[in-house]
């Protein structure tokens, strides 16, 4: 179980984060919804260990999230506003040394990864020449590659069409189907069929 007590966090003389708590088991979706500078990214990136709360704990299995972080670190994957892509590099060679360092991972992965985001056309142009919505489509590639539980998407159908979309509401399901755990901020209803939803409202305090 994935649970976050009182979260509370500054931005210079901001309070983002006001006592926020949420516990996610397995086969749980969150959605953080609301306004736009409600503290969305900012929960994600507390979550993730990216920013740490000047109150509050996360924790993971029944324990600190902060005290175990490299073995909490293992097992979620955190995809943010922007794709995290070299843009010299393919997109397949960049699936290849990020997902590399997490875990040995086979060519035959990494092209079934790229089948299930459609993503296999482009994959070994250089990121750079790529549109948005392609790069996404890498970077979700990403997300199956990593075999994580925890996901934490920051606007996951960010620059995608309508077929991206259902292809993220798809890859959700499939993850919450298997026993993970998803938290997601998003803008639209992401029209999920299946699995546990919860809705937390940011900014409402």
């Amino acid at each position: 179980m994935l649970s976050v007590a009182g979260l509370h966090l500054w931005r210079g003389d901001r309070h983002v984060l006001r006592g926020v708590s949420f516990t996610a088991e397995a086969g749980h979706c969150v959605l953080l919804t609301g306004k736009n500078g409600a503290g969305k990214t900012t929960l994600l990136r507390a979550v993730a260990g990216l920013l740490d709360p000047e109150q509050g704990e996360v924790t993971w299995r029944g324990a600190s999230a902060r005290k175990t972080r490299d073995d909490f670190h293992t097992e979620l994957v955190y995809l943010g506003h922007e794709a995290p892509l070299k843009g010299d590099l393919t997109g397949r060679e960049n699936l290849r040394y990020a997902i590399g360092i997490r875990r040995i991972v086979t060519g035959a992965e990494i092209d079934a990864a790229l089948v299930r985001t459609a993503a296999q056309p482009f994959a070994d142009r250089p990121v750079r020449t790529l549109s948005a919505g392609q790069r996404r489509r890498v970077a979700l590639a990403g997300v199956l590659l990593a075999g994580a539980s925890i996901w934490l998407l920051d606007e996951p159908t960010t620059n995608l069409d309508s077929d991206g979309k259902r292809l993220v509401a798809g890859l959700i399901e499939e993850q919450l189907a298997a026993g993970g755990i998803v938290v997601a901020a998003v803008h639209q209803d992401l029209d999920l069929g299946s699995g546990r939803i919860v809705n937390l409202e940011l900014g409402t305090t």
